[in-house]
């Protein structure tokens, strides 16, 4: 297997560990916030617009790690720094020059 190749499956499952651990993390921190802003809402039925607000500003902070991750993992995926160094490599050394 050459190079190129050890990249691309390097990529790969750089880019699935990284949407793998970065939902589950989200995920349950959204899940125990639902429930105690739920059990908030229970014990004091007044303050309820004050809980989901600030519910809601808590979920999408919470959110953004998520996010933070599918774009590392989209950017792996689709505009690895490293596939032109290595493409530019190989050319340079199948051919005597480089690409560009």
């Amino acid at each position: 297997m050459d190079v190129l190749g050890l990249i691309g499956i390097a990529s790969i499952f750089t880019a699935g560990i990284t949407i793998a651990i970065g939902s589950i993390g989200p995920a349950l921190g959204e899940g125990l916030a639902v429930s105690q802003a739920l059990h908030s809402i229970a014990q004091q039925p007044d303050e309820a617009n004050t809980i989901t607000r600030t519910l809601f500003v808590g979920l999408a902070m919470v959110e953004s790690s998520a996010i933070y991750c599918f774009v590392v993992s989209m950017i792996l995926l689709f505009a690895n720094p490293f596939w032109n160094y290595f493409i530019n490599k190989a050319l340079e050394a199948g051919t005597g020059k480089l690409k560009r």
